[in-house]
């Protein structure tokens, strides 16, 4: 059976789930928040396998106008329902509306239930359903008056890897983290520094990146316990991601000054089974001197307004430009959200891209230094 599948992802980050999504040998469309392919259940486990920017992937069942109620109930009945869910499916419907007429949410989720229900009831002949069996997420987007019915396969969002089990203080979305190691072109032959770690997620998703780990090894989807996906496709894709793993040395360091934020970082890195990968070091990032060359330091500093005060992050912009400019084969990549970041780090970046750090508009400043004279052929995909 072929799918039309989509990807979401945090926007500014369609270019990168694309590529993501080609480099695992699909046909991609992006919009904006989402790419498009197609592909069977073995492209619905590949993906939620192996995807490091996406937020969810999805199963797009129709999509058409909905300017009233039964509009919206016809279009979700025209589905065949009972080709998707079993008799003991649980399937809890959530939803959306923008710049839409039917614009209140909680009675669209109502409807597409009763018409989902009504559909059910006629091909089973029986009026109730337990909903004790596997979650199939039913979501209705209704954008512009059109609706859209999707499933969402991956249950969890896919920032849950499975290795970050404790919480800090403004963490950075492992999505995002990895998105931040993919912009920055590092890879496994060259140092890699992350001087404010916090709770380790960087270091963590370049360790995964530079090793070809896929993200999603450690935990399962809801897609898992369908009939019209199952099992068999996400064991194949897992026997796949494991024969992909590279076996290469790494030189990933994570440091931090607070003690606190290291032994959480530490525990996230044991619990993604790399401790014998990431160094984890107690290091002022405003005087690091690494001895190595041709590195990469990405990192995502307090913005001053959950870790630090304004006054606080300000004073660390300039310390950390006046440590980090004298890397001078070293390329630096920040987040923040501050406005006036690069005046305060003293030096204009070669780029500057915008992305979202949950809802906050931030931008990564790109300090692009030399390649290695001499760089260790590498292959540069993130799939097998």
């Amino acid at each position: 059976m072929t799918f039309q599948i989509v990807a979401t992802c945090a926007f500014g980050l369609e270019a990168l789930t694309a590529r993501e999504l080609q480099l695992l040998g699909y046909e991609t469309q992006s919009e904006n928040g989402l790419v498009r392919f197609q592909g069977d259940a073995a492209a619905v486990a590949r993906a939620n396998l192996w995807l490091r920017t996406a937020e969810r992937v999805f199963i797009e069942l129709a999509s058409f106008p909905a300017i009233t109620f039964e509009d919206l109930y016809q279009g979700v009945s025209a589905i065949d329902w009972a080709d998707i869910l079993p008799r003991d499916a649980n399937f809890p419907v959530v939803g959306k509306s923008v710049k839409s007429t039917l614009h209140s949410v909680p009675a669209c989720q109502s409807i597409v239930k009763r018409a989902i229900v009504d559909s059910l009831q006629k091909a089973y002949h029986q009026m109730t359903f337990a909903e004790t069996g596997s979650t199939y997420k039913v979501e209705v987007s209704i954008v512009k008056d059109v609706a859209t019915l999707r499933l969402d396969t991956s249950g969890s969002g896919l920032h849950r890897r499975g290795y970050r089990l404790l919480n800090a203080v403004a963490p950075l979305r492992e999505t995002l983290a990895a998105a931040l190691v993919l912009l920055s072109r590092w890879d496994a032959h060259r140092p890699f520094r992350d001087p404010l770690c916090g709770s380790g997620t960087i270091a963590i998703e370049a360790a995964m990146y530079g090793l070809r780990i896929a993200p999603g090894l450690l935990r399962t989807f809801d897609a898992e316990d369908w009939t019209i996906v199952g099992e068999r496709p996400f064991d194949e894709a897992r026997d796949e991601a494991k024969a992909a793993r590279r076996h290469v040395e790494l030189d990933v360091v994570a440091s931090d000054i607070d003690d606190e934020v290291l032994e959480l970082a530490r525990r996230h890195v044991n619990y993604a089974d790399l401790e014998d990968v990431i160094r984890i070091e107690r290091a002022d990032a405003r005087k690091i001197q690494p001895r190595e060359q041709y590195g990469c330091i990405i990192s995502n500093p307090p913005y001053g307004e959950r870790l630090m005060t304004i006054d606080e992050t300000e004073r660390l912009y300039k310390e950390l430009g006046r440590n980090f400019r004298t890397l001078d084969t070293w390329s630096v990549f920040i987040l923040t959200s501050h406005p006036q970041f690069e005046r305060l780090y003293g030096l204009r970046a070669d780029k500057r891209r915008k992305l979202y750090n949950g809802r906050i508009e931030t931008q990564l400043f790109q300090y692009l230094g030399p390649l290695p004279p001499h760089p260790v052929k590498s292959d540069s995909t993130a799939s097998p």
